[in-house]
C-alpha cells in the first residue's frame, strides 16, 4: 500500500566544471541533508554531473558519458541505500559506441536500478544542441513502480507535452517528476525572460491540473559560459518548484541559489480531486485520433 502522507525533496544547484566526483559530493551532501529531514523520495537537476556540455557541438563531450550501470548509478544507488530513500537521477548514458541518451535512473533505497527513462523530446536550439548528442528514448512514457508508488519520471523539454505528462498520469503515475536544466539566453530582454520563466512554469503547472497529480521539478541554477567564443553562455534560471494536484505552488526555490525543498505530500488528495475533477471520465477518446498526426493537413 502506497502512503497516504509522503515527504519529497529536491536540490537545485550550480555545476562550475566537469570535475564528477566533486559534484557527485556536492549532491550528496545535500540529499543527505533532505533525508535527515524526512524525505523519502529526492529528485537532482538534470545531467547534474557535469557542465551542461550541449552549448557547442563537441565530439569529445562524448567522454562525459558513461554506461548504466557504472560509476554514477554506483555512488547514487549506494546513497539511495545508506538514506533509505527513493532517488531520482539524471544522466548522460552511453548505451554503445557512438548510441547515447539522456536518462534518467531510479534507485529505490537500495543499490540496484529500479528503473530509467530516456528523454523523449530532444530540443536543438541555438545553445541547446541536444540532437547532436542524445538519441530520442525507445522507452516510451512509463511510471516507474517503487515502494512509494508509480513515479512518472520525463526529463527537461519533454515538460513541454501534454501527450507525455498524460501517458504517464493515464498508466498510473502518481506523482510526475522532471529533471530540468533550462535558462536564458543573456541577449534576451528582461520582457522576454519573464514570458519565458512564466511559460515553463505555467506548463508543468497545467500538467498537475489536468492529470491531478503533484508535479516536482528541479532546475540548474547559476551562470554556465559558452566554450565558444562570443556566444552569451547561459543563465540557468533555477525556481525549482513542488506543485500540488491541482497546480497550486506548495515550495518554490529563488533564481539565484544552491537550495534544496521539501514539502509532505497528501497524497489522497489525488483520489479526492479526481472524484471531484473527473476528466478521464469525460475524455472523448473516440474523436482524438488526429493527436497521432503531426500536423491536420
Amino acid at each position: 500500500m502506497n502512503p497516504t502522507k509522503l515527504k519529497i525533496g529536491l536540490v537545485q544547484q550550480s555545476v562550475a566544471s566537469n570535475d564528477k566526483a566533486t559534484n557527485w559530493n556536492k549532491s550528496a551532501k545535500q540529499i543527505a541533508k533532505l533525508a535527515a529531514q524526512g524525505c523519502e523520495c529526492i529528485l537532482l537537476q538534470e545531467l547534474h554531473s557535469t557542465l551542461y556540455f550541449c552549448q557547442q557541438e563537441d565530439t569529445n563531450a562524448f567522454d562525459l558519458a558513461e554506461p548504466i550501470p557504472g560509476p554514477a548509478t554506483e555512488f547514487f544507488g549506494e546513497l539511495a541505500a545508506k538514506h533509505n530513500i527513493v532517488l531520482i537521477t539524471s544522466l548522460f548514458e552511453k548505451r554503445g559506441s557512438g548510441l547515447y541518451h539522456n536518462t534518467a535512473v531510479v534507485f529505490d533505497r537500495s543499490k540496484e536500478i529500479a528503473g530509467k527513462y530516456r528523454k523523449m523530446h530532444i530540443p536543438d536550439d541555438p545553445g541547446f544542441y541536444e540532437k547532436f548528442y542524445f538519441t530520442p528514448g525507445d522507452m516510451g512514457f512509463n511510471p516507474i513502480e517503487t515502494s512509494i508508488g508509480k513515479l512518472g519520471v520525463l526529463v527537461c523539454w519533454d515538460q513541454w507535452y501534454p501527450e507525455a505528462a498524460r501517458l504517464m498520469a493515464m498508466a498510473g503515475a502518481d506523482i510526475l517528476f522532471y529533471p530540468t536544466a533550462i535558462g536564458w539566453d543573456m541577449t534576451d530582454s528582461e520582457e522576454e525572460r519573464s514570458r519565458q520563466h512564466g511559460a515553463w512554469e505555467t506548463i508543468q503547472r497545467s500538467h498537475a491540473v489536468a492529470n491531478s497529480v503533484p508535479v516536482v521539478v528541479a532546475n540548474r541554477s547559476g551562470f554556465e559560459p559558452s566554450p565558444v567564443a562570443g556566444d552569451p553562455g547561459i543563465q540557468f534560471w533555477g525556481q525549482s518548484f513542488i506543485a500540488g494536484p491541482q497546480g497550486e505552488i506548495l515550495a518554490k526555490a529563488d533564481a539565484d541559489v544552491e537550495t534544496t525543498l521539501s514539502v509532505e505530500l497528501d497524497m489522497s488528495r489525488t483520489e479526492n480531486i479526481k472524484r471531484i475533477w473527473p476528466y478521464f471520465r469525460d475524455r472523448r477518446i473516440d474523436a482524438y485520433d488526429d493527436l497521432t498526426q503531426r500536423w491536420r493537413d
